[in-house]
């Protein structure tokens, strides 16, 4: 069991803690003084339904709703009662807008109709009106001072419109034909199961799905038994090939789940035999193995089965491709021929080139006219002249520079060293006489004797 009402005021927002005390008093009196809350507090609980039923919910807490169909009864508001705002007072009202906008559908109506599109909608009548439309539906009870619920089992149209957009594009990479044929009990096992995550849907809501796919959105092909996915190229309705390639897939798959069954039956029985020699049991041990040899056998059978009933799959799948194929290529020959005739023949085509060449000669021979020079001619000996007597006045106009240049640096050099010249000190005129002092007698006779040396 699960609180539904702590559920929505945990995770939609519709139901935040300040608004619950007014969706949970009867707020019918607020049509007329306060549209607009009236209008608020009517969708969120038809969104709140939707959703609760969505996630399997209602179906948690006993009721005997499903992911795509709700049950109505008086059980209900009890499951929706708040612990501190009690069952919801006007739930009724909200139920009754929903049915009349067609957000809810009796699942009869839906299911007979020939579509889910009507001419006349409850909601445009006058509410007089709508209370005898609802009678005559067998909802009764609708109008009262106290505000009951219509009893009655409806398809919740916004998670039909859900399921149908997660089933689109999960069919969006099929392409062969073979992939896109199924029995209903394969659309359940293969395909139903992942439109509704963590819910699984019963066969009425397979049903009503199947028949929205059908008819309101033109996405298979069903004849209620078998369903194949509409592609363009495809005709209408189920044809025999269909049903073959159907009930091939099936019996494929019943054929896998035996021999899933009997791997699992021989392991078990191997593990039984081996018991049976610990104990000493050699009588349940050969019964033991004589079950597991059966099985075996019967093993085998299938996997024969199974590998011609795979070998046939894969031919009519080939079979089918080749088909589109053949319709593929007779249309790229109908394009072909209707191209080639406005092209035309091969004469003309040939003529037409022709002329292009012809105009194209014609196009070259204005362009290398206009590109003719239209003055005199200039004698070219007379041009070299003259540009000789140019380079020569160039040349001696450019030797008085050099010279000039060079004489230019030669003064800078000689400033230079003139002026390096004097910044060296003076030298001295005399020798001080200080320096006489530093002559000792023993300097004097070492002078005397080298001046006798040099004197011999």
């Amino acid at each position: 069991m699960v609180d539904l009402s702590s559920y929505l005021s945990e995770h939609d927002s519709n139901f935040r803690r300040a608004r619950l005390p007014a969706l949970y008093a009867d707020f019918r009196s607020q049509r007329t003084l306060n549209p607009d809350g009236y209008r608020a507090n009517v969708v969120a609980w038809q969104s709140a339904l939707s959703c609760l039923a969505f996630n399997g919910l209602l179906s948690c807490n006993g009721l005997s709703s499903s992911a795509l169909i709700i049950d109505i009864d008086d059980s209900l508001p009890r499951a929706l009662e708040s612990k501190q705002f009690g069952q919801p007072l006007a739930l009724g009202t909200a139920l009754r807008d929903a049915i009349s906008h067609q957000k809810l559908m009796p699942v009869n109506t839906f299911l007979r109709t020939p579509s889910q599109t009507y001419s006349l909608k409850i909601s445009s009548l006058p509410w007089n009106a709508a209370e005898w439309a609802f009678r005559q539906l067998g909802i009764t009870n609708q109008v009262s001072s106290e505000d009951t619920v219509p009893n009655g089992r409806y398809v919740i149209i916004s998670n039909i419109e859900t399921a149908c957009q997660t089933f689109k594009r999960q069919i969006a990479g099929e392409s062969s034909r073979f992939d896109r044929v199924f029995t209903k009990l394969q659309f359940r096992k293969l395909v139903a199961h992942q439109l509704v995550p963590g819910n699984a849907l019963t066969d009425e809501d397979i049903e009503v799905l199947l028949v929205c796919l059908a008819r309101d959105k033109h996405m298979i092909e069903y004849d209620g038994v078998i369903i194949r996915i509409r592609d363009p190229e495809d005709e209408l309705g189920i044809s025999q090939e269909d049903a073959a390639m159907a009930s091939i897939k099936e019996l494929i798959s019943n054929i896998r789940h035996q021999i899933e069954v009997l791997n699992g039956r021989i392991e078990y029985l191997q593990q039984e035999t081996r018991a049976a020699l610990e104990r000493n049991n050699r009588v349940a041990a050969m019964a033991k193995l004589k079950s597991k040899k059966m099985t075996e056998a019967s093993l085998a059978k299938r996997y024969m089965s199974l590998n011609q009933l795979e070998d046939v799959a894969a031919k009519i799948e080939q079979a089918t491709d080749q088909v589109q194929l053949i319709k593929m290529m007779k249309s790229s020959v109908s394009a072909l021929r209707s191209l080639n005739s406005q092209v035309g023949s091969g004469t003309q085509v040939e003529e037409l080139m022709n002329q292009i060449r012809q105009q194209m000669s014609e196009t070259d021979e204005v362009a290398a006219i206009l590109a003719e020079s239209t003055g005199e001619p200039i004698d070219e000996l007379e041009l070299d002249d003259e540009l000789a007597v140019l380079e020569n006045e160039a040349h001696e106009n450019e030797e008085p520079k050099v010279e000039r240049k060079e004489d230019n640096r030669a003064d800078t050099q000689a400033d230079k060293v003139r002026s390096e010249i004097d910044q060296l000190p003076d030298p001295p005129s005399e020798i001080p006489s200080s320096s006489g002092q530093l002559i000792t007698p023993a300097i004097e006779t070492r002078i005397a004797n080298l001046s006798l040396g040099r004197g011999k």
